[in-house]
């Protein structure tokens, strides 16, 4: 990857998650989780099309549910021709039910890499471990698999 974007894009992610957990943290303990869910997608989705990528969706979240979601195929950032582009995965929350019942460890997550270098997983829920480059093929990877 270019280094402008190691050095733009990683703070613009943390942003993006943020937004959606501090959104979602509006409905903390009121027990309606389809709100919980729709404030993190509606915040992710509005700070993601700031974002100066091409971004497509490939692991979104909602189709198990009808749950409001960034769906799988879905255009995000500005897009502009200049513009590099990413394949995107998220989970605006995971833990919708604990946001909405006022529990704790509820996270928001994404991840980015470089289009095509990011699989689509066509299962609900799995074990998901993402690595940088220079951790590919260490034994240790195996090891943590395994005991999962």
């Amino acid at each position: 990857m270019p280094d402008k974007v190691d050095r733009e894009i990683t703070l613009d992610l943390v942003r993006v998650t943020e937004a959606a957990a501090l959104t979602s943290s509006l409905h903390l303990g009121m027990g309606d989780k389809n709100a919980v869910d729709q404030a993190a997608v509606d915040a992710m989705r509005g700070m993601l099309d700031y974002i100066e990528i091409k971004g497509t969706v490939i692991i979104g979240e909602g189709e198990k549910d009808e749950a409001p979601m960034l769906y799988i195929g879905e255009k995000v950032g500005t897009w502009a021709e200049d513009d590099e582009e990413y394949d995107i995965a998220v989970d605006p929350i995971d833990g919708t039910r604990l946001v909405a019942y006022g529990l704790p460890n509820a996270i928001s997550v994404m991840t980015l890499a470089e289009k095509g270098k990011l699989a689509y997983l066509p299962t609900f829920y799995s074990y998901k471990l993402a690595v940088g480059p220079e951790l590919r093929g260490y034994w240790i990877l195996e090891v943590l698999l395994e005991k999962i």
